[in-house]
């Protein structure tokens, strides 16, 4: 029987196993944590039955993943519903951009901004199921669809801030700036469209959706699965060095690079090793969490049927802010995003009491409390919020690298989306998952396509195991 080790759980990991194990491989997963899932686990913090999404909490890009769709996973559980409106970015004025996952009814808000919103997302999204055959694995390999990949492909190129000049509204440039800044970026910088993107296509695609019971049911769902395909999973199994790996055929990793060198040591390559260690981490978060009765009393009646709010102000603001962060220096009124999954999913609810999802961007490593910072900037845009809650729960970035080692500095990202690491991953190289030693693998959000639920990386990892298994 051919065996394969997986090491980290989260989604990444799962979805390696799962491909492996579809394969006839004999599987076993070691997690070090007591509970599996990585960045998707759901937990009560606050108030018993009131469900907070530890990290990972909407899922454009996993519901129309090219792995997950197809694996039946509502058999196990596992089922998506979509809020009213997919996000909402207020400003000062009571206006705001908001997101439909409609390009129609999105465009039908957005004024004089309508025909350019149009020409960004009406086809890409038409045809985003061709185009994540392409984007969803590594970039540089022959397309699949290569005109709608060059269609879509072109724009993604462009900083975020030459791409948002072209919108005339505020609206329009805040809604899309926002979502650029999941990269964690300064906007001014090249490629820095290319995520945001994504996600807006995705989102028009398939929607802002979250996993009814929290995301921990994306977790369950693919643990289900592996079990019914005959792979073990082991919690408490912390690996820290080579000698403590069982033996396998192939071994994959779902870990940040330097925790890789650090447990394979001199077994790596040193140009793999060095490239490992150098890995570039990016920006942290600061996550709080609240219970909240009657929910949050947006000034804007469009964020409060929102599944996710973008706390930013206007474009200007929103990019100076991640400029900050991307020096190391803290900003008073840092870029800050809310979820309300309840609107979608009210079982995460007791009753009038909601739990609201927050986190803000910080400085990798930041040792200050910006829970005051966070409370502040959704009062600006909800007075009285303050007022509303009944209490709330912390993970400061040296938390959040505690709670899942990957987010090394409160990095949530796995490292630095910059041109390199985006397009490569640790190294440059045409095979971003192969680590230079004989079967063995990383399948972490560090590699392409990046973070997300979406378990693309694990799955292009096993491929390439298999791969190499059938040599």
């Amino acid at each position: 029987m051919t065996t394969a080790i997986v090491v980290g759980s989260g989604p990444n990991g799962l979805a390696a196993a799962v491909h492996l194990a579809f394969a006839g491989v004999q599987v076993t997963v070691l997690e070090a944590a007591t509970e599996i899932g990585g960045g998707t686990r759901t937990h009560e913090a606050i108030i018993p039955g009131l469900l907070h999404d530890q990290c990972s909490a909407t899922h454009p890009m996993a519901v129309g993943s090219p792995f997950l769709s197809g694996l039946g996973l509502e058999r196990y559980g596992l089922t998506w519903r979509t809020p009213e409106i997919d996000c909402v970015h207020p400003l000062d004025n009571g206006s705001a951009g908001v997101l439909h996952r409609s390009v129609e009814t999105t465009c039908a808000g957005l004024g004089e901004d309508a025909r350019r919103w149009r020409m960004l997302f009406d086809g890409p999204s038409d045809r985003y199921d061709a185009l994540a055959q392409d984007i969803m694995r590594p970039l540089l390999r022959a397309p699949h669809h290569p005109l709608t990949l060059a269609r879509f492909g072109l724009p993604t190129l462009l900083p975020a801030a030459t791409l948002a000049r072209g919108f005339r509204t505020a609206q329009a440039r805040a809604l899309f700036g926002g979502v650029a800044a999941h990269a964690f970026r300064p906007l001014n910088y090249p490629m820095t469209s290319a995520i945001g993107l994504g996600i807006l296509t995705a989102g028009h695609r398939h929607g802002w959706p979250v996993a009814v019971g929290g995301s921990q049911s994306i977790t369950n769902a693919l643990a289900r699965l592996l079990g019914d395909l005959g792979g073990k999973i082991e919690t408490g199994a912390r690996i820290e060095t080579a000698s403590q790996l069982p033996r396998a055929d192939v071994t994959l990793f779902d870990l940040a690079p330097d925790a890789i060198a650090g447990i394979l040591g001199d077994a790596l390559p040193p140009r793999i090793a060095r490239s490992f260690r150098r890995f570039r981490q990016g920006p942290g978060a600061f996550k709080v969490d609240f219970a909240v009765q009657d929910g949050v009393p947006w000034t804007n009646p469009d964020a409060r049927r929102a599944g996710t709010v973008h706390l930013g102000g206007t474009f200007a603001e929103l990019a100076a802010a991640e400029r900050r962060i991307h020096a190391g220096l803290m900003p008073e009124q840092p870029f800050v995003l809310v979820g309300q999954q309840y609107l979608a999913d009210p079982t995460r609810s007791v009753g009038g009491v909601h739990p609201v999802w927050t986190y803000a961007h910080v400085p990798n490593g930041y040792t200050g409390d910006a829970t005051t910072a966070i409370i502040a900037r959704i009062e600006r845009f909800a007075p009285g919020f303050r007022d509303r809650v009944l209490g709330y729960t912390v993970r400061s970035t040296t938390q959040m690298a505690a709670y899942n080692p990957n987010y090394v500095g409160g990095d949530i990202m796995t490292g630095s989306k910059d041109i390199r690491q985006l397009l490569f991953g640790p190294r440059i190289t045409l095979s971003p998952y192969a680590i230079g030693v004989p079967g063995g693998y990383i399948c972490s959000a560090a590699t392409p396509p990046g973070p997300g639920a979406h378990g693309m990386c694990g799955a292009n990892a096993a491929a390439a195991a298999l791969r190499y298994l059938r040599r």
